[in-house]
C-alpha cells in the first residue's frame, strides 16, 4: 500500500472517529458566539441588550453630512465602522439562518440570530437611503488607531466616507446587496413587509454597484480588496437569483461566470462561497449551475487534509492557517463551507472525488469539527480561543470597550468629551492584566503557525476578535450541537 493510501486511510479513521464524539457543549458556544456580536452594536441599544457592560454610542454618526448613520456594528476591537466586512458579516449570518433554520430553532437561537442580522440590514437601509450612493464607514480609521477608548466616549472625528457614481465601490456596493438580499429570504414569512423592503434595496444597490464599476480604496489599509469585484458582482447576482429566481440574475451569472479555483473564503474573497452556493442549486435539480459543483469540489478538495490537493498549511496541532492576522477567519470560514457541502452530498447520496480518492460526506463534516474543536480549546496549548467558554481563555483580547472599566461608560468632561485618548493606552491597553469586562463569544485571531499562543493584548493580531470571525461559526456551532444531541437520543 502506498504511503500516502496510508496519511488518508489515517486521516479519515481519525475524523470518522471524531465525528461521533462530542469534545464540548456546542450548545453553549453557540449562545455565546451570538452574545459577542451585541458586544460589537453601535448605536441605541435595545431593552434586550444582554451585554449590560456596553451603552449607546455613535449617537452622532453622520450628522457631519446631515444624515442618519446611528446603529451598526464595530468590525472588531476598535471603533471605526468599516461597511464591507460589516455586510460580509451579515450576508454569512444570513446564510446560515437559513441552511440551519431547523438547527437554530432547536437550540432557541433563531431569534437571537434575526435580531444579530437585522441590526446590520437596518443600518444598511439607512446607509442606501438615496439612490445611487452608499455610505461606507463611519470614523477616521488613523485616529481611531492613534486613541484607546471606549465607544460611549469617544471623541476621534465620525468621518463619513461614501461612494457614488463618480466615487464607486463596486466590492462594498455588491456586498451590502448581497447581505440584503439573503437577508430578505430569511425574513420571508417572519416579516414579508420587510423582507420585499430589503430585497428592493439589495436589487437597486446591484444595479448601481454593476453600473459603476471601479475599485473602492478609502478602506486601505485595513480592508484592501486585493480579489477586484467580480467576486461580489456574481455573489450578489447569486443571492439575487436566491431570492427572485428571476432569469436576470442567473443570464447575468452566466455571462459573468469564472472558472475560479481558490482556498479561502473570506470578506474579500467570495468564489467558494458563491460555488458551494450554486452547487446546492444543481442539487435541488438546476442543472444550468453543474459547472460549480467541480469548483466547489476543488475548495474542498483543496482544503481537506489526506488529499492530493490538499494546499492549505496547517500547523502542527492541525489548525489551517491561511495567513497570519486574524487566521481565526479562514478556519470558522472553512469549516462553515465544509459543514455545508457535507449536508449536500448526505442529502444527495453523493461522495466527494479528490484525485481519485473518496471521501464521504461525513468526513468533510468530521474535518470541519476538528477545527471548531480547536478553537475551543482541543489543540496543544490546552486553550479556548472563544473568550469566556471553557475554563481556560484569553483575558486580555484587543478590544476597547472590553478593556476599560465600566466606570468610563459614560465619565467625561462638562463639556460632554470623554477625558481618555492617548491616556488609555498608558491606563489600558499597556495593562499585563485580565480586562476587566469579559468579552463574552469572542473568538480572537488565535495562535500563530506553530501552535504557539501569548495572551498579550497588544498582539492584534492574535488577540483582536472580529464579526466574520464569528458569523461563520454561528451555523457550523448549531449543525455540530444538532448532530450531539441526536447521538446522545441514540446512546
Amino acid at each position: 500500500m502506498k504511503p500516502s493510501m496510508v496519511l488518508i486511510l489515517w486521516v479519515v479513521a481519525l475524523m470518522d472517529w471524531s465525528y461521533v464524539h462530542a469534545d464540548f457543549n456546542y450548545s453553549d458556544a453557540l449562545s455565546k458566539s451570538l452574545l459577542f456580536l451585541e458586544a460589537q452594536r453601535s448605536g441605541i441599544l435595545p431593552r434586550n441588550q444582554r451585554v449590560t457592560w456596553r451603552g449607546n454610542s455613535g449617537l452622532a454618526d453622520g450628522r457631519l453630512e446631515n444624515v442618519d448613520l446611528v446603529g451598526g456594528y464595530y468590525d472588531a476591537g476598535d471603533n471605526v465602522k468599516y461597511g464591507f466586512p460589516m455586510a460580509f458579516t451579515i450576508t454569512v449570518l444570513a446564510w446560515g439562518a437559513l441552511h440551519y433554520e431547523k438547527e437554530l430553532k432547536a437550540a432557541g437561537e433563531i431569534v437571537h440570530v434575526r435580531d444579530a442580522i437585522k441590526w446590520g440590514t437596518n443600518y444598511f437601509l439607512k446607509a442606501s437611503a438615496t439612490p445611487n450612493q452608499l455610505w461606507v464607514q463611519v470614523g477616521d480609521p488613523v485616529a481611531d488607531h492613534h486613541c484607546w477608548e471606549r465607544p460611549e466616549v469617544m471623541d476621534t472625528p465620525r468621518t463619513v466616507y461614501k461612494i457614488d457614481g463618480q466615487n464607486p465601490g463596486t466590492e462594498i456596493a455588491a456586498e451590502t446587496a448581497a447581505a440584503l438580499a439573503a437577508s430578505s429570504i430569511v425574513f420571508r414569512g417572519v416579516d414579508n413587509r420587510y423582507s420585499r423592503r430589503l430585497l428592493g434595496r439589495a436589487q437597486l444597490l446591484f444595479a448601481f454597484a454593476d453600473a459603476n464599476r471601479g475599485t473602492y480604496k478609502g478602506e486601505c489599509p485595513f480592508y484592501c480588496s486585493f480579489s477586484g469585484y467580480k467576486d461580489e458582482l456574481l455573489w450578489a447576482a447569486s443571492w439575487l437569483y436566491l431570492a427572485t429566481k428571476s432569469h436576470i440574475y442567473s443570464d447575468y451569472i452566466h455571462r459573468n461566470t469564472e472558472n475560479v479555483y481558490v482556498n479561502e473564503f473570506s470578506w474579500d474573497l467570495k468564489y467558494a462561497g458563491i460555488q458551494v452556493l450554486l452547487s446546492n442549486l444543481y442539487f435541488k435539480g438546476d442543472y444550468q449551475f453543474a459547472g460549480y459543483r467541480s469548483q466547489a469540489e476543488s475548495f474542498v478538495c483543496s482544503v481537506l487534509p489526506g488529499t492530493p490537493y490538499s494546499s492549505v498549511f496547517r500547523t502542527p496541532g492541525g489548525l489551517l492557517y491561511v495567513r497570519d492576522g486574524a487566521n481565526t477567519q479562514y478556519v470558522t470560514s472553512a469549516a462553515f463551507l465544509l459543514a455545508i457541502y457535507s449536508d449536500l452530498l448526505s442529502a444527495n447520496g453523493q461522495t466527494l472525488a479528490c484525485g481519485g480518492y473518496h471521501f464521504k460526506a461525513t468526513d468533510l463534516l468530521s474535518f470541519a469539527k476538528q477545527q471548531v474543536d480547536y478553537l475551543l480549546g482541543k489543540n496543544p496549548v490546552g486553550i479556548s480561543y472563544m473568550v469566556g467558554f471553557g475554563n481556560k481563555y484569553p483575558n486580555q483580547a484587543h478590544h476597547r470597550g472590553a478593556s476599560i472599566d465600566m466606570q468610563y461608560l459614560s465619565k467625561s468632561t462638562s463639556t460632554g468629551s470623554p477625558s481618555m485618548c492617548v491616556a488609555g493606552f498608558m491606563q489600558w491597553y499597556s495593562r499585563n492584566a485580565a480586562n476587566p469586562n469579559l468579552l463574552v463569544g469572542a473568538v480572537v485571531g488565535g495562535p500563530d503557525r506553530h501552535d504557539q499562543f501569548e495572551d498579550c493584548r497588544s498582539d492584534s493580531t492574535k488577540l483582536e476578535p472580529a464579526t466574520y470571525i464569528n458569523s461563520p461559526l454561528v451555523g457550523v456551532l448549531a449543525k455540530l450541537r444538532a448532530i450531539t444531541c441526536e447521538a446522545n437520543k441514540q446512546s
